[in-house]
């Protein structure tokens, strides 16, 4: 396991991010060729944004490219957005993520979802989101929530408190259901 995760340190973030969507480690020619897909594409032009925020005129570029695919393919993630390696979006259209949100590693996200910041109130502020989280079409996160690692947010469900590990959520209001298994086969291709 060691070796593997030597291997896996020499890949760039947006190589694991493709190779959770195809399961194979893409050189760059590969990748540019999977941006035809536009969730993909918009990865690639985020992590890209990410990469040049202390390179004035890069940074510029990058966020003006970043902004017309925003509003084109329907994605509201900004590059302040801290997301970790293995970022998958399902699919492309309507989600939306406070800038000040925090997302681990290998999590997938699925169209209609909103996590957003609390303005006021016992909450306030924006969810912190752990490793291997699966969020479902039309999920609603909001406020200053912790959500554990290997959770699953079933669609529609609405979670405005703290989530602990191992957890299938459902419903609105939601209920916490403890699962071991609550991503298998729903997190597929880790890194």
């Amino acid at each position: 396991m060691k070796h593997k995760n030597m291997i896996m340190a020499d890949y760039s973030i947006i190589q694991k991010d493709f190779y959770r969507e195809s399961g194979k480690w893409l050189s760059t020619i590969q990748i540019w060729k999977k941006c035809i897909n536009p969730n993909l594409h918009f990865v690639y032009l985020f992590r890209m944004a990410q990469k040049y925020q202390k390179t004035p005129v890069l940074r510029t570029f990058w966020r003006i490219v970043l902004r017309h695919y925003q509003i084109k393919y329907g994605f509201q993630i900004y590059p302040e957005t801290q997301i970790g390696e293995g970022f998958y979006l399902g699919h492309w259209g309507s989600l939306v993520i406070n800038p000040q949100t925090i997302i681990g590693k290998n999590c997938n996200i699925a169209q209609g979802v909103t996590i957003g910041q609390q303005n006021r109130g016992k909450n306030e502020g924006s969810p912190v989101i752990g490793d291997e989280v699966w969020i479902g079409t039309n999920a609603v996160i909001v406020g200053s929530v912790t959500i554990g690692n290997n959770v699953l947010i079933v669609p529609n469900s609405y979670v405005n408190f703290d989530v602990p590990s191992n957890s299938v959520v459902i419903g609105n209001p939601a209920k916490i259901i403890p699962a071991d298994n609550a991503t298998t086969d729903y997190i597929n291709r880790k890194v």
